[in-house]
C-alpha cells in the first residue's frame, strides 16, 4: 500500500478491546486514504520497552492477516496524556484514533481523561467506542455555535470528503439572544458558501433546546450518525476537567457515535484550506 505523504494514522494501544476497536476504525480511513497506520504503546518504565515491543509486533502481524495493512509500532517510555501528542507530531501524523470506555458508573473519570489526551495533541483525534457498525462515512453530524474556530472543522470535513461521499448534517442550538443569533449565522453562512464551493451534500437543522452538546447528541442518536465532528474549547483548563466539557459529554456519547475532536491551535494551520 501507497504510503500517504500526508501523514499516518496513529492509533493508541493498550491490548484491550477499546484498542482493537480503534484499530477497526483506522483500516477504515486508511484503505481509501492510503496512509499507513502506527500502533503507539505507553509504558512508564524503560525496561518495559523491550516486552511491549515483542508484544506489539505480534498485534502487527495479526493485523496484516486480517485486513492485508501492516502497521507500524512505536513503544515510548512516558506518559498518554504528554506523549501521544508528542509522538503524533514526531511522525507527522493527520489524525490520531483512541477507543474509550463512555461515562458510566465509576467509569466517570475515563472521559475526561480522554479530554485531556485530545487537547495534547496537535492534530484531530477519532475516539470511538465500538467497532464500526458500516464501512464508509454516510451522516457527519457538525454542531454550530457562535464560536469562530467553528470554521476549523471545515478542513477536516474536506479531507473526509476526499475519502466517502457523506451527507454533511449541520445542527445548530435554539438560541434567542440576537448576538449568539447572530454569530451562529454568519458561521452557518461561512459553512454553506464552502460546502457548496466543494460540491459536499448538507443540510441544517435547529435543536429543540440550547444546549448544543445535548442536542447534537440526540440528533446524532436519531439519524444514526456515522460520526459527530466538533471543536475542543480553546484554552481548556482544570475546572473543564473536573465539571465536564460539552466536549466530553459528547465523546461519551450513549449512542456510541465516533467522534472527531478537533483542536483551535496554529499549529493546524498548515492544515488549512480556506484561510
Amino acid at each position: 500500500m501507497e504510503e500517504n505523504k500526508a501523514g499516518k494514522i496513529l492509533v493508541t494501544w493498550d491490548f484491550t478491546e477499546m484498542s482493537e476497536n480503534a484499530l477497526a476504525h483506522a483500516v477504515k480511513i486508511a484503505k481509501p486514504s492510503h496512509n499507513a497506520i502506527a500502533l503507539i504503546h505507553i509504558v512508564k518504565k524503560k525496561k518495559e520497552i523491550e516486552e511491549a515491543e515483542n508484544k506489539l509486533n505480534v498485534v502487527a502481524d495479526e493485523t496484516f492477516k486480517r485486513y492485508g495493512i501492516r502497521p507500524d509500532t512505536l513503544v515510548r517510555e512516558g506518559t498518554i496524556f504528554t506523549t501521544i501528542g508528542e509522538t503524533a507530531s514526531e511522525i507527522d501524523a493527520t489524525l490520531v484514533i483512541m477507543g474509550t470506555h463512555g461515562i458510566r458508573g465509576m467509569q466517570k473519570f475515563t472521559g475526561s481523561w480522554a479530554l485531556k489526551v485530545i487537547v495534547s495533541s496537535p492534530v484531530p483525534f477519532i475516539v470511538v467506542q465500538e467497532a464500526p457498525i458500516s464501512e464508509k462515512f454516510e451522516n457527519v453530524v457538525f454542531p454550530v455555535d457562535f464560536r469562530g474556530e467553528n470554521k476549523e472543522k471545515l478542513n477536516w470535513v474536506n479531507y473526509l470528503s476526499k475519502l466517502y461521499k457523506f451527507k454533511l448534517r449541520l445542527i445548530k442550538p435554539l438560541v434567542t439572544d440576537d448576538g449568539f443569533k447572530h454569530k451562529i449565522n454568519n458561521n452557518l453562512l461561512f459553512a454553506k458558501k464552502i460546502l457548496d464551493s466543494i460540491g459536499i451534500d448538507y443540510d441544517i437543522t435547529t435543536g429543540e433546546g440550547t444546549d448544543l452538546a445535548v442536542e447534537t447528541m440526540k440528533f446524532a442518536e436519531k439519524i444514526s450518525a456515522d460520526l459527530i465532528l466538533i471543536m475542543t474549547t480553546k484554552d481548556i483548563d482544570i475546572k473543564d476537567y473536573v465539571f465536564g466539557a460539552n466536549e466530553q459529554k459528547i465523546i461519551a456519547n450513549p449512542s456510541k457515535t465516533p467522534v472527531m475532536c478537533v483542536n483551535p491551535r496554529e499549529d493546524l494551520r498548515k492544515y488549512s484550506s480556506f484561510r
